[in-house]
This record gives C-alpha cells, structure tokens and sequence, in this order.
C-alpha cells in the first residue's frame, strides 16, 4: 500500500493524501502569509480536521464544507459551531476527548491539548485538542495542534518541543506553527538542538511534500 502524503500549506496547515488517496486537510488556515499561492484554492477534500476554534486554525473549513461536503472532524461544541456558520456536518455530533472516527479506514482520535479555544467570534468552540490520524496502511500521524509542555508565549518554544518528543517517544518529527509572526521565532534548528537523539526532524518549506 502507498505512503503517506503530507504537505506542509504554512502555519499549523496540512494537505495529507492517505494511501487509498482520500484528501485530508487539517486547520486548513490556507491564506496564512506563508501558504502558497497554488494551495490556496483547493481541488478537491474529503476530510477537514480542526483541533480548535481560533481563527488560525478554523481558517477556510467553512468555505471548504460549502463547496466540498467532506466530513468534518472537530470537537463535538466546535463541530456544531462549524454547522452555524454554514458548514454541512451533518447529522452526527462531533467526538469529545478520546473519541475516534472512522472515515472510509482512516481513524481519527481525538487527544487532549493544553490551550485556549474561543471560536472565531468569541463564542465558546469546545477545549483545544490534538489529533491521531491512523491511515489504512497503518501509519499513525499525530498532529499536536496548539499545545505546550510549560514554556512558549502562545504555544511550546523549540526546549519545550524537545521535551515534548521526549515525552512522546517521537521518532520523527515536522515542525510547524512558526514564522508566521514575530512572535513565533523558533526554528527547526533550534529544535534540532533540543531534540532527544535518534530523532529526525524533518524541516519543510511551505508546499513541500513529504512521505511517511
């Protein structure tokens, strides 16, 4: 069976093929300062994942639902928030923390995160999360969304991200949500740095793709 696809679209942005060549898009913020151009406007999606509700992350998803109809995978407050503004989610609520979906073989759980989680217009958009993506192959793939160990001003700085992989038994890694803002000044380098060993962190420009 094939790989997986992931491509990096800026920010906490991904476009992920599955081997049966389902199309996942995760916080599709897609008109992020460092999306690219030819991202912007997608093909086609059948799944938009959302970890949580700020603007950064929800991004596009509405405008992705109208035009697509894909299954939305957001935490059940979020969810339905998502369905207000006009996204078609159907009839069934979204998960809560620890709960899994099953889209066509692709498992999606969704894991806690520590984090704030207002929607975009400041109503309540159920608490951040993380979320698992197990493929049809197998491949499991863990997009931490906004989280932390202890440090970093919005989210974990480069030293807090080393430990997290410490802490997650990671053996690789793609870092995002950074260089989109001042703010957000850690590197890949500097990851690298406070890696734990035997850990491949894999640096990616935006509209790169990689396989795992």
């Amino acid at each position: 069976m094939p790989d997986v696809s992931v491509t990096w679209l800026g920010h906490s942005a991904f476009r992920v093929d599955s081997p049966n060549g389902k199309r996942v898009y995760v916080d599709p913020w897609l008109d992020n300062p460092k999306a690219p151009e030819g991202e912007k406007e997608p093909e086609r999606a059948d799944v938009v994942a959302v970890t949580h509700g700020h603007d950064d992350h929800v991004g596009s998803a509405v405008d992705i639902s109208k035009k697509f109809s894909p299954e939305i995978i957001a935490l059940v407050e979020l969810k339905g928030w998502l369905g207000d503004q006009g996204a078609n989610v159907g009839e069934m609520p979204g998960p809560n923390k620890g709960g899994t979906v099953d889209v066509d073989g692709i498992k999606f759980t969704i894991v806690n995160a520590f984090h704030s989680g207002a929607a975009p217009d400041g109503s309540y958009g159920g608490e951040p999360c993380g979320i698992v993506i197990t493929f049809e192959n197998g491949t499991a793939v863990y997009f931490a969304g906004d989280t932390c160990v202890f440090g970093g001003h919005f989210t974990m700085d480069p030293r807090e991200a080393g430990v997290a992989l410490e802490l997650l038994g990671a053996r690789q890694c793609i870092p995002c949500h950074y260089g989109t803002f001042p703010l957000l000044a850690g590197t890949p380098d500097e990851l690298r740095q406070h890696a734990p060993d035997g850990v491949e962190i894999l640096e990616m420009q935006p509209g790169q793709t990689l396989t795992v």
